[in-house]
Formats: structure tokens, sequence, C-alpha cells
């Protein structure tokens, strides 16, 4: 198995003085977009010119997910003891490799559709907030094991990123506006051809999985 999540049933630049981005389709319960997170972050040290990410969510339980937006938990997705088992053994490998500590290697039973709805809210209301946020979210679920998908401990993530307001949760899960938008960006993800994440995307080339800053730096620059 790749490093990489898959879901087969199934933006705007950050702020800053960056004037490239980098796209990626990522959901913050695939241990493997933490990680490549953090490979791209060791690529984005090396650079002399700011890199942006521009995200792009996507929905790892949309096999599973009911009409309502629930998690039908007991529903076949074709990932069986031997998929996770694999997966585990793939996150124990990267973090070693990229020295990252995680309180978990997997989180079946997380959804990350609220996190993604404020995440977007945050995006479009605050982008200069989004990056911390971003970390934020993902540091909740893999470093310290909470649940991203509590209302509470989203206000709790807000609440301690600089430039946020604990309301943008609240805002965010009541918005039905903003629930149907964040669905038909899950749906485009698909229809441009995304089927696993992290996806890294850049100038017509891309690379799918938690792949090594080196690898990050020749799709970007071509070295």
């Amino acid at each position: 198995m790749s490093n990489a999540h898959s879901d087969d049933a199934a933006g705007g630049e950050s702020a800053g003085d960056a004037t490239e981005s980098i796209t990626v389709y990522s959901d913050y319960v695939c241990p493997f977009c933490y990680l490549g997170r953090r490979s791209l972050a060791e690529y984005q040290a090396t650079r002399d010119e700011p890199l942006a990410v521009d995200w792009h969510p996507f929905d790892l339980r949309a096999g599973k997910r009911n009409p309502d937006g629930s998690i039908d938990h007991e529903a076949d997705d074709g990932k069986g003891e031997e998929y996770y088992a694999q997966a585990k053994e793939n996150v124990r490998r990267l973090q070693e490799q990229y020295d990252v500590e995680m309180a978990q290697e997997i989180a079946t039973d997380v959804d990350s559709l609220p996190a993604q709805l404020v995440s977007v809210h945050v995006k479009e209301t605050a982008p200069e907030a989004w990056p911390a946020f971003d970390d934020a979210v993902f540091a909740a679920l893999w470093r310290e094991g909470r649940d991203i998908g509590d209302r509470e401990v989203l206000v709790d993530v807000a609440g301690d990123v600089e430039g946020l307001d604990a309301d943008v949760v609240d805002a965010a899960l009541g918005d039905d506006d903003l629930r149907e938008r964040v669905t038909a960006m899950f749906d485009a993800a698909r229809q441009r051809g995304i089927t696993g994440v992290p996806t890294f995307a850049y100038d017509g080339h891309a690379a799918r999985g938690a792949v090594p800053p080196e690898q990050l730096e020749r799709l970007v620059e071509g070295a």
C-alpha cells in the first residue's frame, strides 16, 4: 500500500508573502496527510522564497457517509484489517523517517467533516489565520489524540489561534450553504481524478502520498 489513503467510493492561497503556491488535497483524518505536511514543511524551510499552501478538502469517509452527513461505520468500504495493519506499519516507518511523534497511527472513528467545514470558513473569512488553524487541527488529532469531530475540541483549537475567535466554529457548523459548498469541493476533487490523499499538485504535475521533501522539491522546481 502506498503512503496515502484512498477513497475509491468516492481554495485559495494562504496568507503571507508567498507569490507561489502548491495545491494540496488532504483530509485531517489521514495520517499520511499529517506526515506529508511535515515533509512539505521541511521543503518549505529550505526555500529562499515562501511557498503557500492552496488547500483543497477531500472526504475519505465519502463511501460511508449517509445523506444527512453522518457516518455509517458498518458500511463496507473495502478496507479490512490487512489494509489498516499495513497502514499502521507505513505510518510507523514515516514517523521515524520524518522524526515525528504521534499519539495514534490511525483514526477510523473520527469524522473530519466538522473540522473541514470550519477550516474552509476560516480560509475564506480569516485567511491570514488559516495556516495556523490548519496546523492546529492536525496537531490536535495526531499529536494530542483529540476528536476533531467534536465541537468543543474545535472551539478550543480555534480559540488558541491568534486572529481567530472561537465563534467561527458555530458560524461554520451552522452554515448550510457552506456545507453544500464543501460537499461540492469534495465532488470536484474526485472529478479532477483525486482518489487518494495527500495529493500535491504543481504546474500540471502531481505527487501522491507522504513523499519526502526531495520529491516535493523536484515537483515544484523540476530539479
